[in-house]
């Protein structure tokens, strides 16, 4: 094993250009919202400020994050960029990936359903991995703020070594041949082996149905009464301290998805009566319910595109990345439990689903075994396979409808 990362290592040492240019000003702009009052027509004008910082520095409209060499078992780059709007109107906030090269392979991002393929393909398609994730789709106006985070990674063993031999074989070819292009013409420039660029965009927030509710962020707190199906104000038997769990609830969803504070009295049980556990729990609730499944966590922890990894017996830890495209949270799931994995996130980031004991998810993850969540050490908890004849809690999760929010 030893032997063949040492010729991973003399194989891959190939640039990477990972350019983000950002459209989003650091000085002051104005536009204008025209509204009519009484029989005039008059022109509210609003200021439009959003700052972009690294590392409490103020940067400019370009964002420019360079890598001489990756190469398997490579630090993790992490590159973070807060977002804040300084102005007095709601900002919308995405990212676009305005064009990708893979070596001789050039594509297109111009569209909303390519830049979510991209993104996914970039995360999860080659033995490298680019993880991009902003934490809130939108900034309030008056000082919200938003982070917008890149990490480029190459795991040690990434479990696929017939994707890494051919990777780095195709990678060694086109060095060689841009280092031809230079010998023939002292005036060419050599390409890096990858390269992208990314816009962040901040618009005007319009109501539409796609939008984030800005109401329901994931992380929220809110108390709700199961017994009487709406918003309470203070803690009892039946108003719970609940968490929102959502990703990103939008204005066109109709209920938001809670999770229960880990700390309540909840039932235990083997997993073979975890749902006769889940219905005896809730079987006084007026609220809708059901069972949390490894999904839901993955989808949440999955946004820490930096400290969130799948470990297991026959690859190097790896970070996750981004989970929300097509079919890729089955996909993944899927992988991890071929490699026997588990995975792991920080503490700080997801302190809503920290508890020291043991809860069930309703997922399988074999024969003898299904998703189970808690605490690993003070730093990380695990998202992990345990035996279906022991014990864990069992938690629900509550459907809220927002006409009772």
């Amino acid at each position: 094993m030893k032997a063949r990362y040492k010729k991973y290592l003399k194989i891959y040492m190939i640039p990477i250009v990972f350019i983000a240019t950002s459209f989003i000003f650091t000085t002051f702009a104005w536009f204008a919202y025209s509204g009519l009052r009484k029989v005039s027509t008059e022109v509210d004008v609003k200021a439009w400020y959003i700052e972009l910082s690294k590392s409490g520095e103020v940067v400019t409209n370009d964002i420019v994050i360079t890598l001489d060499d990756v190469y398997p078992g490579m630090e993790t780059v992490d590159e973070i960029v807060n977002i804040e709007n300084k102005g007095d109107s709601d900002a919308k906030l995405s990212y676009k990936i305005v064009s990708a090269r893979i070596l001789d392979s050039s594509i297109n991002g111009e569209s909303l359903e390519n830049n979510q393929f991209l993104s996914d393909s970039l995360s999860h398609d080659y033995p490298f991995h680019v993880n991009i994730d902003l934490s809130k789709n939108y900034i309030a106006a008056g000082g919200d703020t938003s982070t917008f985070e890149v990490s480029v990674s190459w795991p040690l063993d990434s479990g696929n070594d017939e994707l890494d031999s051919l990777w780095g074989m195709n990678a060694y070819n086109f060095q060689q041949d841009e280092q031809r292009k230079l010998i023939e013409n002292s005036s060419y420039e050599v390409r890096p082996a990858v390269q992208i660029v990314i816009s962040i965009v901040a618009e005007q927030f319009i109501d539409t149905n796609s939008s984030s509710d800005m109401r329901y962020t994931l992380g929220d707190t809110i108390l709700y009464d199961v017994l009487l199906n709406k918003r309470c104000e203070s803690v009892s038997n039946t108003c719970l301290s609940t968490t929102v769990i959502d990703t990103n609830n939008t204005l066109g969803d109709v209920n938001v998805t809670l999770l229960p504070s880990l700390y309540g009295n909840y039932l235990t049980s083997d997993f073979a009566n975890y749902n006769s556990k889940l219905d005896e729990f809730t079987s006084n609730w007026t609220a809708p319910s059901r069972g949390l499944s490894a999904n839901d966590l993955l989808y949440i922890v999955s946004k820490d595109v930096n400290n969130t990894l799948l470990n297991g017996d026959d690859i190097s830890p790896q970070i996750v990345g981004n989970l929300s495209y097509g079919n890729r949270i089955n996909t993944e799931i899927a992988r991890g439990i071929n490699s026997n994995g588990y995975y792991t996130f920080m503490n700080d980031k997801f302190s809503y689903l920290v508890h020291s004991g043991c809860y069930w998810t309703n997922s399988n993850y074999n024969e003898t075994n299904a998703f189970a969540f808690g605490k690993l050490n003070d730093l990380k908890s695990e998202i992990y396979p345990k035996s279906k004849s022991e014990e864990c809690k069992v938690i629900p999760v509550i459907i809220a409808p927002k006409n009772n929010l």
